[in-house]
């Protein structure tokens, strides 16, 4: 069957069940007739002044009575510098628990070390809202037993509360927390920022670990997380390397091309006729994408305008904009920055939600609908405007979904930066190699040679180019880079599956297959 944007999409995959074809952005989702299971977790009672600490965390998964084809997950506040989700499942592995569906909210380089018992089939299935690094091409060539299933934030939130993920253990690093539970990220030795991804977790899962290297006397304030969701307290040595979450993918660029990028895209911003007092704001990970706050800086400074909110994956950056006033507020899932925890911390105006608040399509109260501007990165585009965050050049799995479709089809204003080529390959296809977010909700393409806007937008258009802004037609450009490029040659594929694309409702926007010659 295909799905609304051509794609010839399976009904029913072994392991993973029936599918449903993505039909169109809000298509699936009608107001106040959202269909949910609404899933909640049994909360177990426990008898007064009965100890959660646990000597170690083999202790604690042990009294959890793991089993096999039972669903692990965890957070990745930590990033690259992730400790705990290697040491859950080595232990899991040692307990001879075989068959096990790994539901961590994203998989980095940090996460290497995955690929042997993948290979062995104690994982069988993943899902998650981004593979990189050695794992990401174990995938790529069919190592998996069952396709990963790539979602969004969202989307993960929405899975949770349908039953289409049901954790049975999730094991969740805090930065500090006491001997109830009660949990944060904003202080300690490994600071890491929010834990918005961490709550679903806690809420939803049969059982739940708390993981710590700073045990506080109680209670542990601010609090995240919190005690009656929680099963376990497990003291470590480290959680992690918190200097690790900032990566190439979460600093702001220093790359003159990517800066010249960023200026363009602040201009469109500040020419779309939403760039004034009130507006809302958000910029995606990726160096280019992060630079336009700087710029965006300099032009609310000069304009004398105060924004309402930034959501999102918060940068050192966006801290310093509140604290100068530019924005009333920030809304923070997820810090890019070790040094975000401090503000997490001591300033009331910056509020940790989470990812339920943030990006769930099926509730009442999403921020992601409140947003009035998203700037996202992308790793190629079509002339569709359809955009691909996930798979490389080579059709290898090599990036994350996260927000990138939930921020742009709340927001007012999807602006997607990007050059027009990397190397010698073209940013702008005929097609994408994987669709991750549907055209229907990117308005503008920033490159270098110029801004193409959605034909769906021809105000957009028009307001655009009064301004002066190079406004071309985005075939166009895709004749002009490859006049200099060449046109690629086709990737090298398999016909097996080795992911499926979920869109945030659930539906599945895109298939991947796998690589044959991976280099």
């Amino acid at each position: 069957m295909k799905n609304a944007i051509g794609v010839e999409i399976p009904e029913y995959i072994e392991g993973l069940g029936k599918l449903e074809p993505f039909q169109g952005v809000w298509k699936s989702i009608i107001e106040d007739e959202v269909p949910s299971t609404n899933i909640s977790r049994t909360l177990k009672a426990k008898k007064p002044h009965v100890s959660k600490l646990c000597k170690n965390l083999e202790e604690a998964i042990k009294r959890c009575k793991p089993f096999d084809g039972m669903t692990v997950t965890c957070h990745h506040h930590l990033r690259g510098g992730d400790g705990v989700l290697m040491q859950t499942i080595k232990i899991l592995d040692e307990m001879g628990i075989k068959d096990i569906t790994l539901a961590s909210s994203s998989l980095t380089s940090a996460h290497d070390g995955l690929v042997p018992y993948v290979e062995k089939g104690m994982i069988t299935r993943i899902f998650t809202s981004g593979i990189r690094g050695a794992l990401g091409d174990a995938i790529s060539v069919g190592k998996l037993k069952y396709p990963a299933i790539i979602h969004s934030h969202g989307g993960r939130v929405r899975d949770f509360l349908t039953g289409r993920i049901k954790p049975d253990l999730s094991v969740l690093a805090a930065s500090a927390a006491d001997e109830e539970g009660n949990a944060t990220g904003a202080h300690g030795p490994s600071a890491f920022g929010s834990m918005g991804y961490a709550d679903i977790d806690a809420r939803y899962s049969r059982n739940v670990i708390i993981v710590t290297d700073n045990l506080v006397e109680y209670p542990c304030v601010p609090c995240t997380v919190r005690q009656h969701f929680i099963d376990y307290v497990v003291k470590v040595d480290s959680i992690g390397d918190a200097t690790k979450i900032a990566s190439g993918t979460t600093r702001i660029t220093n790359s003159p091309m990517d800066l010249r990028i960023a200026r363009i895209a602040a201009t469109v911003i500040e020419h779309s006729g939403l760039f004034k007092n009130g507006m809302s704001f958000q910029v995606g990970a990726g160096g280019a994408s992060l630079a336009v706050a700087k710029f965006l800086r300099e032009d609310m400074k000069r304009k004398n305008i105060i924004g309402s909110f930034m959501i999102g994956g918060v940068t050192s950056y966006g801290v310093d904009m509140l604290n100068e006033g530019l924005f009333h507020s920030i809304f923070d899932v997820q810090s890019f920055d070790a040094a975000v925890s401090t503000s997490v911390l001591n300033n009331p105006n910056h509020i940790e939600i989470s990812c339920d608040q943030y990006a769930n399509p099926n509730n009442c109260g999403s921020m992601t609908n409140k947003l009035d501007v998203v700037v996202l990165g992308a790793l190629e585009v079509d002339v569709d405007f359809n955009v691909n965050v996930i798979t490389g050049s080579s059709g290898e799995i090599r990036g994350a979904s996260g927000g990138h479709s939930d921020t742009a089809s709340g927001a007012n204003l999807t602006v997607v930066v990007c050059p027009a080529f990397r190397g010698r390959l073209p940013i702008v296809k005929d097609r994408v190699h994987t669709v991750v977010t549907p055209g229907e909700s990117v308005d503008v393409i920033v490159t270098e040679r110029g801004v193409c806007v959605n034909p769906a937008k021809p105000n957009l258009a028009a307001k655009l180019k009064e301004a002066g802004v190079q406004v071309v037609d985005i075939r166009d450009l895709k004749e002009e880079v490859e006049k200099m490029t060449g046109v690629p040659a086709e990737k090298q594929l398999g016909d097996q599956i080795v992911g499926l694309v979920e869109y945030r409702d659930g539906t599945i926007i895109d298939v991947i297959y796998n690589v044959k010659n991976l280099s």
